[in-house]
């Protein structure tokens, strides 16, 4: 029988008279052996590519079988016990660990891998959903305030316009433009978020082996075309300025940017602005800069860039903001609501309905107001409303805050009386809410 395949081959050397029909008895033409050379190795290619058919035994260095399914059953290997199934979680992992030694080893993968806090917009103690204008200094969600040259060029709102956030998502900051402004050049606008010192730390920043960062969110604006962001130390001093596209218009888009480790500088590593990260609504063409550069702090945007509080009506909307060490931009880190919430109180705080105090003198009334959580400095104290004070279950008076005195996890409220109350009298408190801020 021609012999078309190696399993047909014998281990006795004087029975392989033939390969594939070609003459290999003692004798044969010398034209035999060049043939049957050339079928050896088309033989040994069919069986290395495994269209032969043929399995290569255990033993001898295969796997005894020619399906996957086979191969596991013959070396013993089950699926959940000696193997791991494929899992597209565990793929995606691999690929954001790319550049760190392992995933599961690194303490991000589990911890704190989003310096972003309430990167998803979730929460806002202040305005509780309602609509602000853009000021500098205004907060329109938590730990999440405006940056401009200009006032009232816009307004901002949790879920402004309803639309559908993205999918995973339940809020985004939408921001509409209010004029055509015509910028001058020395002006700039920006929507960011100031991060502690202490959670940026290990960046490393201002030294060799600073860490490159990975920024990854989801925008959806009316505007297309080239947009801005930075990120920025504590004294303006050096900053980083990158672009970003959107494609299509009232269309959720979800966009990373790799930003390398900054080798130089003052960057803080306290309770302090350890890092800015800021995203351009409009810079004037004086605050244009050379983008994806470190350098001294120059500007906010880039020529060409789109300008939101240039055209009247624009929208930009965002959400999933996320900033974390590495090259590779993860899945967005969805920390529970409280530990969220709690992370955003070290900055600010709204306390509600705090009930006791005491008559402090004839005239004068003090509430101490214990906190939820420890603040990031000692913080300033404001009152949303006046409070009113009753005794024994009667609404006396309304009375504005004339003096507070705060510590990082207690502070102390003080209301002038016009009427007079023994000292030391317990007083209850109504319908009030104080607002605790420590913010960077």
């Amino acid at each position: 029988m021609a012999k078309t395949k190696i399993s047909e081959w014998s281990a006795t050397p004087s029975n392989n008279t033939d390969i594939d029909g070609i003459n290999l008895a003692e004798g044969c033409a010398p034209s035999g052996i060049n043939d049957a050379i050339r079928e050896m190795m088309a033989q040994v290619k069919d069986l290395y590519s495994g269209t032969t058919g043929d399995a290569i035994s255990i033993a001898g260095g295969g796997t005894g079988s020619t399906t996957a399914s086979a191969a596991r059953t013959a070396l013993g290997l089950a699926i959940g016990t000696d193997v791991q199934a494929y899992d597209a979680q565990l793929s995606t992992l691999a690929g954001a660990s790319a550049d760190r030694a392992t995933f599961l080893a690194s303490t991000e993968g589990f911890g704190f891998r989003n310096r972003i806090i309430n990167g998803d917009m979730r929460i806002d103690q202040r305005n509780a959903g309602a609509s602000v204008t853009g000021n500098s200094g205004v907060y329109p969600v938590d730990r999440w305030s405006f940056n401009n040259s200009q006032s009232s060029k816009f307004t901002a709102q949790r879920n402004a316009g309803s639309v559908t956030p993205p999918s995973g998502f339940t809020n985004y900051l939408g921001i509409t433009s209010s004029s055509a402004y015509s910028l001058l050049s020395g002006d700039y606008f920006a929507i960011g978020q100031n991060i502690e010192g202490f959670n940026v730390a290990d960046l490393g920043y201002g030294a060799a082996g600073a860490q490159t960062v990975a920024v990854s969110f989801w925008v959806r604006s009316s505007l297309t075309g080239t947009f801005s962001l930075a990120v920025v130390n504590s004294a303006f001093a050096r900053g980083y300025v990158t672009t970003y596209t959107v494609s299509a218009a009232n269309t959720w888009e979800y966009k990373t940017v790799t930003i390398a480790g900054d080798t130089s500088g003052t960057w803080l590593t306290d309770n302090g602005v350890g890092l800015r990260l800021y995203f351009n609504l409009g810079a004037g063409s004086g605050q244009n800069v050379t983008p994806n550069t470190w350098g001294a702090w120059g500007g906010w945007g880039v020529s060409g860039a789109q300008n939101v509080v240039s055209t009247n009506g624009a929208t930009f909307y965002i959400t999933g903001v996320q900033l974390e060490a590495g090259s590779v931009a993860s899945p967005f880190e969805r920390r529970d609501y409280g530990r969220e919430e709690i992370l955003c109180f070290r900055y600010a705080e709204l306390v509600g309905k705090f009930s006791q105090g005491a008559v402090w003198n004839s005239t004068n009334i003090r509430i101490g107001v214990p906190l939820k959580a420890r603040k990031r400095a000692d913080p300033t104290v404001s009152l949303t409303s006046n409070v009113v004070l009753d005794f024994a279950g009667v609404r006396t008076e309304t009375l504005a805050l004339s003096g507070s005195s705060g510590a990082a996890d207690f502070v102390q409220l003080s209301f002038t009386t016009g009427n007079s109350y023994s000292t030391g009298q317990v007083v209850s408190v109504q319908e009030n809410k104080v607002l605790v801020v420590s913010e960077l």
